[in-house]
């Protein structure tokens, strides 16, 4: 398979930007979080598993409105279609076809980790195998644990001052945005590798925004909507949860999940926020593959 960078086009006309890394027989989809963020936490899989002694074809894109892809103009009526899971759901289906995958495994991000349980849902006969990193089956239990942090992180003030502002939809309040901040370096992007840093944000806001919100402590989008709790017991591939420990996302919902999925493993990282691939490589890729070669080896025991 073509190594490096590919342009895919649609069936809708638009363009993904794809980028292919590594080699051997065992192929590595990789999808990217947000909605509305990019591959770049994925550039270096291909590497990280090689040195677990795995050769491994990552493939990774940006999903249709990010960064290297087309992005759509989503004021157009005509393109409110591409602000849904269904949509984002089906364009992973595309791009298996369009770089010709089969029998491949899936990872997912964040919100990468929901299409992840969509796909292998509704698609689960492509896959040798889904791993859900940092990403709950239902966004109730997100937001309650969410807001733990904040209440033990914050002081009174703070936590007062951001609620205030968050019912007034005063975003833009450059002292929230810095109380934001805090959150974000304790749970998010603890390490904050420059490799990954950008002189402008590259958020496709129009995309986070329909599905999120403002930022990662409030769901004002359509992800208010997400529970998939009643479905992931038809999960039937191998499944690799796997949670940072040091994160956005609850950890006993990541449990449950691996229990709740028929054959799935639940792994997580020390010292690993929700980025936790980029925070605590070693231990996160020694995870990925440990699973991977178990599946490949027929030895996986859920």
């Amino acid at each position: 398979m073509k190594q490096g960078t590919t342009i895919i086009t649609l069936d809708n006309g638009y363009h993904l930007w794809t980028n292919t890394q590594g080699t051997g027989d065992i192929h590595l989809l990789a999808l990217h979080g947000g909605p509305g963020g990019n591959h770049e936490y994925w550039e270096n899989t291909a590497q990280q598993l090689a040195k677990q002694g795995l050769n491994v074809q990552v493939h990774m894109y940006d999903q249709l409105g990010s960064w290297y892809s087309d992005q759509p103009d989503y004021s157009l009526p005509e393109n409110k279609k591409y602000l849904t899971y269904d949509y984002f759901l089906d364009e992973v289906e595309e791009v298996r076809q369009k770089l010709g995958l089969d029998k491949f495994y899936l990872i997912g991000q964040s919100w990468g980790g929901a299409l992840v349980q969509m796909y292998a849902l509704k698609y689960g006969q492509h896959l040798k195998g889904a791993i859900i990193s940092s990403m709950v089956d239902n966004i109730d239990e997100y937001v309650t644990h969410i807001n733990q942090i904040r209440e033990k992180i914050m002081t009174a003030d703070q936590l007062a001052y951001m609620k205030q502002v968050e019912a007034n939809g005063n975003y833009d309040d450059p002292k929230y945005q810095s109380l934001v901040d805090i959150l974000n370096k304790g749970y998010v992007d603890r390490k904050q590798p420059a490799a990954i840093s950008h002189l402008i944000d590259t958020t496709a806001t129009d995309v986070y925004g329909a599905f999120q919100g403002d930022n990662e402590f409030v769901i004002t989008g359509k992800l208010k909507e997400w529970d998939v709790r009643d479905q992931l017991k038809n999960i039937q591939v191998p499944t690799l949860v796997t949670f940072g420990e040091h994160e956005t996302m609850p950890l006993a919902t990541g449990k449950r999940m691996a229990e709740t999925i028929p054959h799935a493993r639940w792994a997580t990282t020390p010292d690993g926020g929700h980025h936790h691939m980029i925070d605590n490589a070693p231990v996160y890729y020694d995870h990925l593959a440990t699973f991977m070669r178990d599946v490949e080896n027929n030895t996986f025991n859920d």
